[in-house]
Parts: C-alpha cells; sequence; structure tokens
C-alpha cells in the first residue's frame, strides 16, 4: 500500500527508533483496519477517519519567499486536525496526539500539494488525473475549447473559478456589470482581456479588488506596463505579454482577431515575427525590465508547446494517461508519436515558438520577473495533471531552481492573489494538501513525480483509488 497509515498509541512518549518499531510492529494490524473500513468509504476518498493525522518522519521542503527560502527542517512530524495543519516540527518537539493516524514518511519528503494555475476540468477522470499528479488545487478555465466546468468531483482538487470580461468591446457599465456578476456567482479569478482600453482597465481592477477577486490579465489595447499601474496580479501566456513588443500595427491587428489557428492570420504573423526575435534586441531587454519592475507574476504556460520541443516524451506513456479519453482533449498528441497531428508547416510553426518562447522567458527570469506555474489544460494537446509536470519541465530549461519551482507550482499563489487563502506551504495553520515524495525534490524538478501519498485537505487518498487498474 502506498503511504503507510498506522494508528497512533501515544508516540511522543517513545524515541524515533521505537517509533520506527512500533510502525512496524503494526502494520499488519493497520493493513487489516483499512481493509475492513473500504466498505463504508466511497471510490476515491481516504481511508482515515481518525480526527487527526500524523506524518512522521519525512524532510518537509521549505517554499517560502518565492522558492528563496531554506528553512526545511528534517526527521519532521506534520500534525494535521480538522483538514488544517496545526504543528509542524523536529520528530522530538512535536507531540502526536492519541489516537491519530499515521503516515509514516521516514526518508522521504513532505512538499505542499500543488497548484495549476490554468486549466480545465471537466469530468471526474480529470480530477483523478489532477490528484494522481499531486495537483490539488487548481484555477479553472472553461468555455470554448476547453469545455465546460466539472464541480461535482469527488474526491477533486480545490478549484478556484476564473472568468472573463474584455474580450469584447463594451460600455464601462457594461464591464463593471458583468464583474459584479461574476463576483456574485463566486468567481474568485477576473482575467481582463484584450480589449479594455487603460480607463476601463484601472476602473475593473479596483472593482476586482473591492470584491477581493484576483486579477489576471491577457491585455491588448492597454500595454502590459499599464496592467501593472492598474494594480492586476498576474499575466498568462508568454506570447500575450509579449505582444508589447511587436508593430503597433501587427499588434492592433491580434487585438482585433486573436485567436485564430491559421498560419496567415494575424496572430500567427505576430508568433512568427517573435519567433524570429533575437534575445539581445534591445525592445526585449525594456521589455523584460517592465515585466520584473511591479508586484506581479508571470504564467508562461509553457505546456501549450511541449509536444512542439525536441525533448518532449509522450504523455500518452504516462499511467495517468489512462484516465484520459482522448475525445476531451482539444488537438490531443497521436497516441503513437506524441506529437501534434498536421502537415510539416504547422510543425516548424510551433517548434520554432517553443523555442522562442524558453527563450523571452530565460531573458524575463533573468530581469527578475516572479513565477506561476499552469498549464493551459485542455488545448493544444495538454492533459489534465501531467502537464503541469510539463510546465514545470519548461520552467527548469529557463533557468529556474528546483526550490523556486516547487514555490512557483505552491505559495507563490498566495503572494500573487490576496484572495488566495492560507494554502502552499508545510506549515502551522495552512490548508493541509500534502504529498509525500520518495525521490527529493531538491535534486530535480522530475522528483516531484515519485508521489507516494496524496493529502487533500487532512484526508489521505490512496493512489490505487485514483488511477487506472493496471492491463495485464
Amino acid at each position: 500500500m502506498n503511504g503507510i497509515v498506522t494508528p497512533s498509541f501515544g508516540w511522543a512518549c517513545f524515541s524515533r527508533l521505537e517509533i520506527t518499531m512500533r510502525v512496524d510492529a503494526i502494520r499488519a494490524f493497520a493493513v487489516m483496519l483499512l481493509a475492513a473500513s473500504v466498505f463504508l468509504a466511497p471510490t476515491g476518498a481516504s481511508r482515515v477517519g481518525a480526527e487527526s493525522l500524523a506524518l512522521i518522519g519525512g524532510t518537509v521542503i521549505d517554499t517560502g519567499d518565492w522558492g528563496h527560502s531554506t528553512a526545511d527542517v528534517e526527521d519532521a512530524v506534520v500534525i494535521v486536525e480538522g483538514g488544517k495543519i496545526t504543528a509542524v516540527g523536529r520528530g522530538d518537539a512535536v507531540a502526536v496526539p492519541p489516537g491519530a493516524l499515521i503516515v509514516d514518511a521516514t526518508g522521504k519528503f513532505i512538499v505542499p500539494g500543488l497548484v495549476d494555475g490554468f486549466a480545465a476540468i471537466n469530468n471526474q477522470a480529470y480530477a483523478n488525473a489532477y490528484l494522481a499528479s499531486g495537483v490539488t488545487s487548481i484555477i479553472s478555465v472553461d468555455g470554448g475549447r476547453r469545455g465546460g466546468l466539472y464541480l461535482d468531483a469527488v474526491p477533486g482538487p480545490k478549484i478556484h473559478r476564473l472568468d472573463s470580461v474584455g474580450s469584447e468591446r463594451a460600455t464601462l457599465e457594461e464591464h463593471l456589470a458583468a464583474t459584479d456578476r461574476l463576483a456574485v456567482e463566486g468567481v474568485e479569478i477576473l482575467l481582463l482581456m484584450y480589449k479594455l482600453p487603460p480607463d476601463q482597465l484601472q476602473a475593473l481592477a479596483d472593482r476586482a479588488r473591492l470584491h477581493g477577486m484576483g486579477t489576471i490579465g491577457e491585455l491588448g489595447l492597454s500595454s502590459y506596463r499599464q496592467g501593472i499601474e492598474a494594480g492586476l496580479n498576474a499575466f498568462v501566456h508568454t506570447t500575450r505579454y509579449s505582444l508589447d513588443m511587436a508593430p503597433e500595427e501587427m499588434a492592433q491587428a491580434v487585438i482585433e482577431q486573436p485567436f485564430s489557428d491559421d498560419l496567415d492570420s494575424p496572430k500567427w504573423t505576430y508568433y512568427k515575427w517573435l519567433s524570429g526575435l533575437s534575445p539581445f534586441d534591445e525592445r526585449l531587454e525594456r521589455h523584460a525590465r517592465v515585466l520584473a519592475s511591479g508586484p506581479i507574476a508571470l504564467m508562461p504556460t509553457l505546456a501549450l508547446l511541449y509536444l512542439d520541443q525536441p525533448w518532449a516524451e509522450n504523455p500518452w506513456d504516462e499511467p495517468v494517461a489512462g484516465l484520459l479519453d482522448p475525445e476531451d482533449i482539444n488537438r490531443p498528441a497521436n497516441r503513437d508519436t506524441g506529437r501534434h497531428e498536421g502537415g510539416v508547416a504547422h510543425q516548424v510553426a510551433y517548434a520554432a515558438l517553443a523555442r522562442s518562447e524558453l527563450m523571452l522567458e530565460e531573458v524575463f527570469r533573468r530581469a527578475g520577473a516572479n513565477y506561476l506555474a499552469g498549464s493551459g489544460t485542455d488545448v493544444w494537446g495538454t492533459m489534465p495533471g501531467i502537464s503541469l509536470h510539463h510546465e514545470l519541465e519548461g520552467l527548469s530549461r529557463i533557468g529556474m531552481s528546483p526550490r523556486e519551482i516547487l514555490a512557483a507550482a505552491t505559495s507563490n499563489f498566495s503572494k500573487t492573489f490576496p484572495n488566495w487563502g492560507a494554502v502552499g506551504e508545510v506549515r502551522e495553520g495552512q490548508r493541509a494538501d500534502l504529498l509525500v515524495l520518495i525521490e527529493d525534490p531538491r535534486d530535480g524538478v522530475a522528483n516531484l513525480r515519485s508521489i507516494e501519498t496524496v493529502v487533500l485537505a487532512g484526508e489521505v487518498l490512496e493512489l490505487s483509488d485514483l488511477l487506472p487498474a493496471p492491463k495485464h
């Protein structure tokens, strides 16, 4: 069984060696209890019925200060009660409540659950794919190519709802009324779009703050400098927040027709121009300084072009992919090749843009930009859970450290969005979304895939319940 779960019998009074011996001694008893409880728990739900949970013996990885803090805790005990972390410290300093369920994390690593900051969820299979990949929260994107929003997943990641204003021109009063309506409907993140001029952008950013909503910019008529001045929290998509560098006539054409996939469209005319931009171009250096100048975070969504990178692996080979129906995914990868299907011209154009995005983000990172992780799932072949790890790999390739990348997928969200809440770090008072990893994430971002145990709001989830049954 992944993530040994055992009952506690007054562990605080025993030494680490004694605890380890007692965990071994009661393992068979724990398995018997858990087997009996399966009839009482819904499929995919926790088998844990205790009021408290203790993760014992692992190394807690610090994700604070944008990934620059290194106050890790070795041989740690993490106590969870009521879905929240109530204590974190070394094993000799934290008392385990009597009757707590024990997760033996000895020799392993405890990190916060991951966040996908731009992602669709259409069904229970998507929910399972996220959780099995360690994604315990998403900012949900729905409609159009991404399909509808599925809110009934059990279990499922915590969903922070996103919706947009400004994709079409309207009066300020109409945009304000739409923002008010979205706030009443429970939307937490407002996506501010291409066709908002600066005066409307500022008014809508102010209204969003009044409602306690976070803001993301995907701008056009307003520049990204003006987005920073308006107090937006984040920008999304490398290609979109690079638009300020384009010649004015080209940029205006993109604003009017931002979504066409025709290689002769204004969007792709701009993308081809961007693909040819030199890393030493003065416009790029100036724009990088702008993006790094304010308290704003960038969400590149590099995963959208993962399949067009020469080092990409076939996503259908991932165990999680067995949960997914390619019919649910926009432009899914070919099952055999792991690549997009399309003509040579499309493949060349997409590959050039993929290379360009990494170059651009390396320049933005060196200038001091802050980052959030978001995959863009499920368009252009991106897949729930799987593609967030592709995004993290992309962040590694622009020069971010493993700890900075982990922060981009965890604690940076609470630093970026004032309404995010207490989640994203392994410390007292935080929502208990946790992963136990077999491999050390400080040694490389790929180790974030080595998931043994998922804890969602204090409930232990069994990977075997989330993943498809193995094929014989």
